[in-house]
């Protein structure tokens, strides 16, 4: 009986150990499944980690070629403003002269359009007292120049200009030598004569048939017939109108007379 009960306890205790040993082998594979699972999610994660990496890198560099660039544009636009200011400094200092150059412009003016009416008025007065030649155009042209001083939108420049040029002719005349066709005289005495000026040293006139000589008396203001210089009168006129060479001419002179001094 005591043998018996012996033998029935050891059976259990083999089948247990032949139980665990066959378990083993599942827990191990499990273990190791797990690790591979968690190798996996590991490089899974490590794999998604270098992917934002490299996109936060090339962003990065982007951005710091974006801030490059704008060190770049910002420097140049700081050169642009300095060169900017210099023109700018550069005008307003144009402007300041302007500014005065105007203003004395308009001093200056106020000064010269008395000056060009005093102009005027002494050629008038010089026509007036001149040898009467070309007395129509000349009295023109003075008509002319006092329009011209009361007109506003004629600049000072141009009427100095027109009095300059004015004055020019005036001394043109009195080194030439010219003829041309007029009447003398007024009323039923006018008579249409050829007129000769040499210089303003004579005035002579001549009738169309050569028949009435004379001249321009400086010391009475008056015209003179004297037919002693028909000759004289038609050699000039031909020098004149160039129909003739030009020669030596004889007009009529006044002596000379002594200065008081």
């Amino acid at each position: 009986m005591k043998k018996s009960i012996k033998r029935t306890t050891v059976l259990p205790l083999a089948l247990l150990c032949l139980a665990a040993t066959w378990r083993a082998p599942d827990a191990e594979a499990q273990k190791l499944e797990r690790a591979i699972a968690e190798q996996a999610g590991a490089d899974k994660a490590a794999a998604s980690s270098q992917a934002k990496i490299d996109q936060l890198s090339n962003q990065a560099q982007d951005m710091a070629g974006k801030y490059r660039q704008a060190l770049a544009e910002t420097a140049s636009l700081k050169n642009y403003n300095e060169q900017l200011g210099i023109q700018v400094k550069s005008q307003n200092e144009q402007l300041t002269k302007i500014r005065q150059e105007l203003t004395d412009i308009e001093a200056t003016q106020r000064d010269v359009l008395p000056l060009l009416k005093r102009m005027v008025d002494t050629l008038e007065q010089f026509v007036l007292l001149d040898v009467p030649f070309l007395l129509e155009e000349r009295t023109k042209r003075i008509a002319t120049l006092k329009n011209l001083m009361e007109r506003a939108d004629i600049s000072t420049s141009e009427k100095y200009r027109r009095i300059l040029e004015a004055y020019q002719i005036e001394m043109e005349y009195g080194r030439t030598l010219e003829a041309y066709e007029g009447t003398l005289g007024a009323g039923e005495q006018a008579k249409t004569v050829e007129f000769v000026r040499i210089g303003r040293v004579a005035l002579m006139y001549q009738t169309p048939d050569g028949g009435q000589t004379g001249f321009w008396d400086r010391e009475t203001k008056s015209w003179v017939e004297d037919n002693r210089y028909t000759h004289d009168a038609r050699d000039a006129i031909r020098v004149a109108t160039k129909r003739g060479a030009p020669d030596l001419l004889w007009v009529p002179v006044p002596a000379p007379k002594e200065v008081p001094k």
